[in-house]
């Protein structure tokens, strides 16, 4: 099973974020890709999907992951079969719009069909946590090896 890494930035956190988890998954045929480069017909129920998402403005996507997103909404493909997994980042400051991008991003993609598997990963950047330290952490813990299996 591929895993496909997709993510959406803003300044190049959630890049650097993405690329941390890659990083982690290395073991596994990994593939990287910038929201920006990605087109939604690649989608393939066979891959496990990765979105690595920044949070921008009032609790919008950033402008790496719009045309994406704005094409996914456009084509509306059925995604049954597609599993993905979510680590999001944000700053609590703005409480009501914590993480909203990586939230955003799986409603989107959960209401063409496609299942979250896994703990929505949340960065904050109010914390001392770096946000590598915690993509990787949060890497560690995704099932793939159980959803190669299936």
């Amino acid at each position: 099973m591929r895993v496909v890494i997709l993510f959406g930035s803003e300044m190049g956190t959630s890049e650097s974020a993405a690329e941390s988890v890659a990083d982690e998954l290395a073991a596994h045929d990994v593939s990287l890709y910038d929201m920006l480069d990605y087109d939604p017909e690649d989608l393939d129920v066979a891959d496990f999907h990765v979105i690595v998402c920044s949070t921008y403005g009032d609790g919008d996507l950033p402008t790496g992951a719009e045309p994406f997103f704005d094409a996914l909404d456009a084509r509306e493909p059925d995604l049954t079969g597609l599993r993905f997994a979510v680590f999001g980042l944000g700053d609590s400051v703005y409480e009501d719009t914590f993480n909203r991008g990586g939230e955003i991003c799986a409603e989107k993609l959960t209401a063409r069909g496609a299942v979250q598997v896994g703990e929505h990963g949340r960065h904050d950047a109010s914390t001392d946590v770096k946000v590598k330290d915690m993509a990787r952490e949060w890497a560690r813990s995704l099932p793939i090896r159980e959803l190669a299996a299936v």
